[in-house]
């Protein structure tokens, strides 16, 4: 099988990393087995010489206009960047990306490399997923892809996404699973300490309001609900002295920030009650409280409505309990 990686602009290095030390491995253990390897690794790029670490710069690569077809490709997670102007420096491989799908090649993303295959249009209206921070981005900029924002990993129609960073690695074993059996994709996860049962990447969310813009009216709200979340009840309370109608207002901000405001306020208050469950001691009740709620009926339902997990199970998964250092 020629398992090809697409050297993108920008690429973030772990996830090429990963990519190949997956697959080498399964390609060992099936030698281990008497069995040949199945992986033909190589990289793929727009130029003619390659550029990579030693550590994986034993493998094979050529150029995409050397025309040879491929039957698994990768598009790696791209680094913290501008992904409009990533977009555009990697629009060269649109055209090939797409006649290599034509032509019966699997393709599959890892985090945010999902946002080349949706520049492609291959993902319109096909079941996708990425980082659980820049979902919000794809939607807007790709709003035919049909997001699935907590998914962990996605397939349809013979494209594969993954959600963020180490998502990536349930991608792997979806597809070492695919070609080699379900014994090696335990194999492998058991190597790599892959907990098999992520289902939901929801509460690895951060939010991280977007304040890049220049409306500022709304930078207004934003600033009050980020000083004041604790004692606004309702956004009728953040847009009280707004000089604009309720209607005109909620269009502006979701224009500005993605969100209705009412949802940036919840997700203010819900980040707050996150970063007391994993830095404090603090009561459940003394938290919702702190995040501005009185009801804790309604505090648990939206917070696992955000986060994909009840307050104690997130407490639990991550409260910091490492040893001190000495």
């Amino acid at each position: 099988m020629q398992l090809s990686i697409v050297l993108t602009s920008k690429y973030r290095l772990l996830s090429l990393a990963a990519i190949v030390d997956v697959f080498e491995t399964a390609n060992r253990f099936l030698l281990e087995d008497g069995k040949p390897e199945l992986f033909d690794i190589s990289f793929v790029g727009a130029t003619e010489h390659k550029v990579l670490p030693d550590s994986i710069n034993h493998l094979p690569y050529a150029p995409f206009s050397a025309g040879q077809s491929y039957d698994l490709i990768f598009v790696p997670a791209f680094g913290p960047v501008d992904i409009a102007k990533t977009l555009e420096d990697n629009s060269c491989f649109i055209p090939w990306l797409q006649k290599q799908y034509g032509q019966g090649a699997t393709l599959a993303s890892n985090c945010t490399g999902a946002f080349l295959l949706a520049a492609s249009g291959l993902l319109n209206n096909k079941r996708a997923t990425t980082h659980v921070d820049a979902a919000d981005k794809l939607a807007s900029h790709f709003p035919k892809v049909k997001l699935l924002r907590d998914a962990v990993v996605t397939h349809d129609d013979n494209i594969y996404t993954s959600g963020g960073a180490t998502s990536g690695f349930h991608l792997k074993l979806a597809l070492i699973q695919k070609y080699c059996g379900r014994e090696m994709a335990i194999r492998i996860a058991k190597v790599f300490s892959i907990d098999m049962d992520r289902e939901n990447q929801a509460y690895f969310g951060h939010f991280a309001p977007f304040e890049a813009h220049d409306d500022e009216l709304v930078m207004r709200v934003q600033h009050k609900i980020k000083n004041e979340f604790p004692d606004i009840k309702s956004i009728e309370e953040a847009i009280a002295d707004i000089p604009a109608s309720r209607r005109n207002f909620v269009r502006r901000f979701k224009l500005a920030t993605g969100l209705t405001p009412i949802r940036y306020l919840q997700k203010t208050k819900i980040e707050a009650a996150k970063k007391l469950l994993e830095n404090t001691e603090k009561g459940l009740f003394e938290i919702m409280l702190c995040a501005g709620y009185n009801d804790m009926k309604n505090f648990r339902q939206l917070f696992k409505d955000i986060t994909g997990m009840t307050p104690k199970a997130y407490r639990d998964k991550f409260a910091m309990r490492f040893e001190p250092i000495i």
